[in-house]
């Protein structure tokens, strides 16, 4: 087992309570843009009012996850996350947010987790930030 597994089987098996992240982290069920499977990935989903934001960081990478990708080319999926205290499966809309908005968007994700801001000082590209609005 890899470590997604290892984190997908703890935040399953504890209903969101015993990960790194918390009630934070969600479950990505991306489609893969080449593929055309489900890919599961565990990113932080920092909540708003349309739903849930992720960074597309890569831990400041030069180059953006693979899962960013396929969100890219399949915008309309599912993600596991921690609702009213359990773990609900919920689809959701991926849009990338572009231009002033993204300043807004990046520094409220540094105010509540501020090692995201440390991300960009590693890369030179500019790190996406995805809103994922449930449908």
């Amino acid at each position: 087992m890899g470590w997604n597994d290892d984190v997908i089987e703890t935040f399953r098996s504890s209903k969101g309570t015993e990960n790194f992240w918390g009630p934070k982290l969600i479950i990505l069920h991306s489609i893969g843009a080449k593929s055309g499977e489900t890919r599961l990935n565990p990113v932080v989903g920092f909540r708003n009012e349309h739903g849930w934001r992720v960074v597309a960081s890569k831990g400041g990478s030069p180059e953006n996850p693979a899962w960013y990708h396929n969100l890219r080319a399949n915008p309309s999926f599912e993600i596991e996350a921690l609702v009213d205290g359990e773990i609900m499966t919920v689809p959701v809309t991926a849009t990338e947010i572009a231009g002033d908005d993204w300043q807004e968007a990046y520094g409220a994700i540094t105010a509540e987790e501020p090692q995201f801001g440390g991300y960009l000082e590693k890369t030179d590209r500019r790190i996406p930030v995805l809103q994922l609005t449930r449908r």
